[in-house]
């Protein structure tokens, strides 16, 4: 059974077997060897997907305690609650987890203007890469399109204008 009192690390479910894992209804998760599981973002009505992230236990945790998005941070390695700077906090309205407990998909309502990206993009994925049907396209060669036009929010404003190196 879970700690629920996150005074200490979060203790999920031990993993016994594949029943267990695939068809039972225990919340076991297999974090990797960095103590991590990613975690696949959609929006709540559209369905589009927001972001990719991931969470380590007390991230899990926390999400599921309070219904607000969690992530672990690689950049700062931190926690992370999605929204404590932007106000851009992710209400949670569902959460799955995939078949061997290694990954998460987190439908969700986000509060203000709806974005996700701290580039001030309503997603993360607000570009695409450019695969003409008839062109051969090389990998050095391909081109990115933006399919997002404007910015739902002036993330200056925001997070200030110094920019992060861990993330260039």
């Amino acid at each position: 059974m879970m700690d629920t009192s996150l005074s200490s690390a979060p203790v999920f479910r031990s993993r016994v077997s594949i029943e267990q894992v695939e068809e039972g209804t225990d919340l076991a998760p297999r974090f990797d060897a960095s103590g991590l599981l990613t975690v696949v973002t959609t929006d709540a009505e559209s369905g589009d997907v927001m972001m990719v992230g991931v969470m380590n236990a007390e991230a899990l945790a926390r999400t599921i305690e309070t219904r607000e998005a969690h992530y672990w941070s690689r950049s700062r390695q931190c926690l992370w609650r999605k929204g404590a700077t932007s106000g851009l906090i992710q209400h949670v309205i569902e959460m799955r987890i995939d078949d061997d407990q290694d990954a998460v998909w987190l439908r969700v309502r986000t509060a203000g203007t709806g974005a996700n990206c701290h580039v001030g993009y309503r997603s993360c994925f607000y570009r695409r890469v450019d695969l003409p049907a008839d062109e051969v396209v090389s990998a050095s060669s391909a081109e990115l399109v933006f399919c997002e036009t404007h910015k739902t929010f002036d993330p200056v404003a925001v997070y200030g204008d110094v920019p992060n190196p861990t993330q260039l």
